[in-house]
């Protein structure tokens, strides 16, 4: 029931070591698939009857997911899961150019014959995934990841996978509204294209307009689109 805390979409963990980990992936999961969706108000208690875990372990998840900017807490209510505004979007997508776009100049040089047919990989399965959002968007990840990776800096690839998350969340995508799988495929191609002839400054260019479409795409929704999946 949205804005109540009777109805928890998180599905039960064994009770095992690592109970604080398996509780953070599992309410990360429910919230990534809108199993409790944006502006959703839950609490410890009744998440740690859903899990079938003691509260400890789910109030540390949780304080790690309010980190990660995907929940807030709320004084004598409990947890919501944050909605998203165009502030965060602007946010969000300005983090991801400050990042993104530099560590493709850095990356170019460094992706050798594993990278670029890592890189390959990823858009053969855009490509076949042209039908099905959801896996489309698994490898559309997997690109970017690749390119953070041949920076060689694990922290910058667990913060973009942060801000891709936070958007993703929130529920908003511009699939099917203001652009199709094939448009963002293209875009992907470009990037590609310049990486595999090694020209680091036109990859950082193609990835730049990547992120600066995708961001203004979701700006121009109004109101926001609400589904689960990744932009």
């Amino acid at each position: 029931m949205s804005g109540g805390i009777e109805h928890v979409g998180v599905r039960p963990v064994e009770p095992e070591t690592g109970l604080t980990a398996r509780a953070y992936a599992e309410i990360r999961r429910a919230i990534l698939e809108g199993r409790i969706p944006p502006g959703q108000l839950t609490s410890v208690r009744a998440l740690s009857e859903a899990l079938g875990i003691s509260r400890t372990p789910v109030r540390e998840a949780l304080v790690e997911l309010a980190k990660a900017g995907m929940v807030a807490f709320e004084r004598n209510r409990g947890v919501r899961v944050v909605v998203t505004l165009g502030r965060d979007v602007e946010e969000i997508f300005q983090l991801r150019l400050w990042l993104e776009v530099p560590a493709a100049l850095e990356a170019v040089p460094r992706c050798g014959g594993a990278e670029l047919e890592a890189l390959a990989r990823t858009l053969d399965g855009m490509r076949a995934h042209l039908d099905d959002e959801h896996e489309f968007m698994r490898h559309d990840w997997r690109f970017h990841r690749t390119l953070l990776a041949a920076t060689g800096n694990d922290r910058l690839v667990g913060f973009v996978a942060e801000l891709r998350d936070q958007t993703r969340m929130r529920g908003i995508s511009t699939v099917g509204r203001s652009r199709r799988l094939e448009a963002i495929l293209a875009e992907h191609d470009a990037i590609y294209a310049h990486v595999q002839a090694g020209d680091a400054s036109a990859a950082a260019d193609a990835m730049a307009d990547h992120l600066s479409t995708t961001r203004d795409l979701l700006l121009a929704q109004d109101p926001p689109a609400t589904t689960p999946e990744d932009v």
